[in-house]
């Protein structure tokens, strides 16, 4: 019970802390507005161009397979620190998402997301 209770106070004060930032972030901010302020900072010098890039929709494909490679091996990590520990079950579910991943992955592959052209 007093777990529950130090958790509970823990939690109330983690929010009343987060909705203070906010509002301390609206009451400090820089309200008036100017040219200077608005345009893009490139170290001191006037810009060159807008900037507004365009880029190609094929990076998004790149960018969400390396998160989705990126985030399997941080999951994977702590399994295989502890794989002497962990029964048969927890193996055969690591089999399990690694082979959902590569189903992913063989899936991009046959609908050609990953050719650059």
């Amino acid at each position: 019970m007093k777990e529950l209770v130090c958790l509970s106070v823990f939690i109330i004060l983690a929010a009343v802390f987060a909705v203070l930032m906010v509002v301390a972030g609206f009451i400090c901010q820089y309200r008036q507005k100017c040219a200077v302020k608005e345009t893009t900072y490139e170290c001191g010098l006037n810009p060159a161009s807008d900037s507004g890039m365009l880029f190609d929709v094929r990076y998004f494909n790149y960018a969400v397979m390396f998160l989705i490679f990126d985030i399997e091996t941080i999951f994977l990590y702590p399994f295989a620190v502890f794989v002497n520990e962990l029964g048969l079950f927890a193996i055969i579910e690591a089999f399990i998402f690694v082979a959902l991943l590569l189903f992913g992955l063989f899936f991009a592959i046959k609908k050609k997301m990953l050719r650059w052209l």
